[in-house]
């Protein structure tokens, strides 16, 4: 229990002090339409201590976690094995903070772990200089598409139809700010992405293409072409990694020409966590851009007596420079999960997370061959990694939830994520990782038979 009620004479006292009459005229300004009329249903007025917690404890058995269920949920958020070495190390009083290191003077120690952190980054994404500032990766997908606009003095951007639709979403919401022009359409259920299509649509005034990699139904593509039609267009390629396991297993979108690399971190070290806090990840593959780059960059350098040392070397936010000279507005960063990012890349290897890519696609496989056998389903994927879309015969939101019941947390519905389009209602994302038993795989077969028979 973490909250202790205040009194009438605290909440008295505080009025006082900031000159309210009353806690009525303090939300004055909320609208009346938002104000509650009287007490939350189903929620006591008054109850004891160990009452409210026999209250929650009820509640809170109403969720079907991760843990207690044959779990395929992933679209963007992954359910890894974290070593317990990872937590015992953020927990170190040294590091356990999620402030932001604003100044160069700040720990070496935390200097070190964000520079071996942008290095991690560089290297998984095939590119030459990452950044550790980013909140997530549909922030961190936004900042890409404004460094875009700087970088080519254009503002329209064209989104992919296999763009994870939240990223879509945010950047939709940043650029009502910013003037800058989107496009972007519901994805099909083919087995690959029409990048031709994509091509074929950049112009003169196209800042940059945005393509995720593997995308929203987990398929994956040669980003090569496209990345030279971006080039020869004067426009960039940006390309979305919502699950870095993957790129232990699968060619970089550096390697294949794309020129600014974001993505989501949190499967690594960061664990599910009912949604956040998660990391995003943000690397440039030309090192002409990094004066362009959002947030900060740790450098390594030496100091008077020739010793190693590590610093801020770049950090164009508002704080630091004038407001509108800034590449960004971040003002904090994620710098726990980084080093859990960190710490658990670091104990896998090279050797380790290749290992872990391959036992994810392994049982992948098995996943989509099996589900391949149940009456009525549809493998959508050509190609996938440890995520792959089946087509169903019915609304795959009702199907989830008859799943769900049977202790299966099947996937996530395309219904749920674009439930304007009828013809996705369908779909269903499977996510298959190294916590997923062979036996979890024929559990969901098995009950997918049973619901759909």
């Amino acid at each position: 229990m973490r909250y202790l009620p205040l009194t009438e004479a605290d909440r008295s006292a505080m009025l006082e002090v900031i000159g309210a009459p009353s806690v009525d005229a303090l939300f004055a300004d909320v609208p009346g339409g938002l104000h509650l009329d009287g007490p939350i249903e189903g929620l006591p007025m008054h109850a004891s201590e160990m009452a409210v917690e026999r209250h929650m404890r009820r509640l809170s058995k109403k969720n079907l976690a991760a843990a207690d269920a044959a779990f395929f949920i992933g679209a963007g958020a992954y359910r890894h094995h974290v070593p317990a070495s990872v937590d015992h190390i953020i927990q170190r009083g040294e590091f356990l903070t999620a402030y932001t290191p604003y100044q160069p003077e700040i720990a070496q120690g935390t200097l070190q772990m964000l520079f071996e952190f942008q290095s991690q980054v560089a290297r998984l994404y095939g590119c030459a200089v990452a950044n550790a500032s980013m909140y997530d990766g549909s922030t961190a997908c936004w900042e890409a598409i404004a460094m875009a606009g700087r970088v080519t003095r254009r503002n329209k951007a064209l989104l992919s139809s296999g763009l994870h639709p939240h990223y879509v979403s945010t950047a939709r919401t940043m650029a009502k700010f910013t003037g800058d022009r989107l496009a972007c359409e519901a994805p099909q259920l083919d087995a690959a992405t029409d990048y031709a299509a994509l091509a074929d649509s950049i112009d003169g005034e196209t800042s940059c293409v945005v393509v995720q990699y593997p995308d929203i139904l987990g398929r994956i593509g040669d980003l090569t072409g496209l990345a030279d039609a971006c080039h020869a267009a004067g426009a960039l390629l940006i390309a979305v990694n919502t699950e870095p396991v993957a790129l232990g297993g699968i060619r970089s979108p550096g390697e294949m020409g794309a020129d600014i690399l974001v993505g989501e971190g949190q499967s690594l070290g960061v664990g599910l966590q009912f949604g956040g806090p998660y990391l995003g990840l943000f690397a440039v593959r030309d090192p002409r851009h990094v004066r362009q780059m959002p947030g900060r960059l740790c450098g390594e350098t030496v100091d008077a007596e020739g010793k190693r040392g590590f610093v801020l070397t770049l950090s164009t936010r508002e704080q630091h420079i004038r407001r509108e000279k800034a590449t960004s507005n971040i003002c904090t960063n994620s710098g726990l999960c980084a080093l859990a990012f960190t710490a658990h890349l670091t104990l896998l290897g090279e050797k380790g997370l290749r290992a872990l890519a391959a036992e994810n696609h392994r049982l992948a496989c098995l996943a989509a061959d099996r589900l391949a056998k149940v009456p009525g389903v549809r493998v959508v994927n050509d190609t996938f990694f440890n995520e792959f879309t089946v087509e169903l015969p019915g609304d795959a939101r009702q199907i989830v939830r008859d799943l769900a019941e049977r202790q299966v947390l099947a996937g996530v519905s395309l219904g749920r994520l674009y439930p304007d389009q009828q013809a996705l209602s369908g779909g269903l994302v499977v996510a298959v990782t190294e916590t997923t038993s062979e036996d979890d795989i024929e559990t969901l077969a098995a009950a997918l038979e049973e619901v759909l028979r």
